[in-house]
């Protein structure tokens, strides 16, 4: 047995009444399919790629107009559209293999559960070190599974050792994906970018692989920042080895190709200075909430710092409502910290004068944050301790923030009220590592601590750098400075 995935049932599906069946590619379009059912969330945020990459191969809109007359699910037209694509979609076999190298690898093979990025590496296991990753839980996967795996794996490709490429957008990118909360069809139609129908030559397996060994890079097709390659990447060289029932082992071997100057269209992107080069994002561990916006779900208007997901720049132009999902691998080089996934509100119908008030209210935010973690270094050394501080800070004013985005939508300005809520969570998270059994300590060490909460104190009150970092974002005046009295 193998499989085709165009052809072939393959993806486990949840539906509207809570059942789940598996489907083929071209049954997303049925109304009762709600999103893709893999064990794990890093495989249906793949799959949700997949899927759009497999429409924006065969049957893209043409243009905005095109995308909006065909909104509707047409299971018909999508199957005939898909059908022959089918021969480069077989996961095993003698001929072509998806993402796999066109020609059998000889070497080695190494276990199955290479393919999960959470999964520990030989060294790892070697030295008893696979304390955040996991050794041994794969030993053997299924068909459909492994080729999920191995398209997830290709997608987010971490660093891997010499030669061994990241994705086309680094080890564990950060994916923004649209999400009108309907049907299957309707997310992943919201998210295709327009185009033209690729030729199967376009795929990276249809060809030898173009490899890396002396640095050749591969650029995006002449004139775009993208093409159909950006949906399946092939990074790692990789053949599977199988049985009948299914996949046993996978043969990797290093200089893959190594993607430069892509922009993929379901990522936001930043540069470290106008002019030059623009990175992928990526997710930092820990929770996702409005600390995080900029450059991922808003930026600042005429910024030449960041770029959203095209995805979400094209929605937003079409006024669409919903939500975002953000996803992926907080990575730190080779080592997974965390896969993040979380679902944001869409922020697409506010006005620019709203939006500044909006961005104002994260960096005022962002600001507090940076003078909490500065006045708490004489109570806390370490720096990942302060950092804590941090998050813990964002954590407890998120409520309070959604509810003045509430205000901002109304028309009006929460800048006082937000200010005030900065100041209270600032000076209680301060005075609760601070305070307790400070009587107890030595004169030097209550001078610092008590000189650190001045500082926090006449920064929240807008002196200095620090106040005018929180004040100016709010379009609140700073205080006038007090005159030194005469001599």
């Amino acid at each position: 047995m193998t499989l085709n995935l165009i052809d072939d049932p393959w993806i486990p599906v949840l539906c509207a009444d809570k059942s789940r069946r598996v489907i083929a590619p071209w049954q997303m379009t049925e109304v009762d399919v709600v999103r893709p059912d893999w064990p794990r969330p890093d495989l249906n945020v793949a799959c949700l790629e997949l899927l759009i990459g497999l429409v924006f191969l065969a049957d893209p809109p043409a243009d905005s107009e095109d995308w909006d007359a065909r909104r509707d699910a047409d299971p018909r037209r999508l199957r005939e559209k898909l059908a022959p694509y089918a021969p480069a979609f077989n996961l095993l076999g003698d001929g072509p293999r998806f993402l796999q190298d066109l020609e059998p690898l000889a070497g080695e093979g190494n276990p199955v559960d290479m393919l999960f990025i959470d999964s520990a590496g030989a060294n790892t296991a070697r030295n008893n070190a696979d304390v955040m990753v996991h050794r041994s839980r794969y030993d053997r996967l299924d068909f459909p599974l492994a080729a999920m795996a191995l398209y997830t794996f290709q997608a987010d490709a971490p660093s891997g050792g010499a030669g061994n490429r990241t994705s086309m957008r680094g080890g564990g990118p950060l994916v923004t994906l649209v999400d009108p909360e309907r049907t299957l069809w309707d997310l992943i139609w919201a998210n295709v970018p327009c185009g033209q129908p690729a030729k199967m030559e376009n795929l990276p397996w249809m060809r030898p692989t173009r490899v890396s060994d002396k640095g050749q890079q591969t650029l995006p097709p002449e004139g775009d920042l993208f093409g159909v390659e950006a949906f399946f990447g092939m990074p790692r060289r990789l053949r599977l080895l199988h049985d009948d029932e299914a996949v046993t082992g996978v043969i990797q071997k290093p200089w893959g190709t190594n993607y430069a100057l892509w922009k993929h269209p379901l990522s936001p992107y930043y540069r470290l200075k106008p002019g030059t080069e623009w990175l992928p994002k990526h997710p930092r561990a820990g929770h996702f909430g409005y600390r995080n916006w900029l450059g991922v779900l808003m930026e600042k208007s005429g910024s030449e710092l960041s770029e959203l997901a095209l995805c979400l720049r094209d929605w937003q132009e079409r006024k669409g409502g919903g939500s975002v999902i953000v996803a992926g691998w907080s990575m730190d080089n080779m080592k997974p910290r965390d896969f993040i996934l979380s679902r944001q509100r869409l922020l697409s119908v506010l006005s620019v004068e709203a939006e500044e008030q909006l961005v104002g209210l994260i960096q005022a935010a962002e600001a507090v944050s940076v003078a909490l973690r500065n006045a708490l270094a004489p109570v806390l050394a370490g720096g990942e301790a302060r950092e804590a501080e941090r998050e813990e800070f964002f954590l407890q004013t998120e409520t309070k923030f959604l509810t003045h985005v509430q205000a901002i939508e109304r028309g009006e300005n929460p800048a006082h009220a937000w200010l005030h809520d900065l100041r209270t969570q600032a000076l209680g998270q301060f005075d609760a590592k601070a305070l307790p059994g400070l009587n107890q300590r030595e004169v030097e060490a209550i001078g610092r601590i008590t000189e650190a909460r001045r500082y926090l104190v006449m920064a929240l009150a807008g002196y200095g750098k620090q106040g005018g970092d929180i004040f100016t974002p709010l379009g609140l005046p700073l205080p006038e400075k007090k005159k030194r009295k005469a001599a």
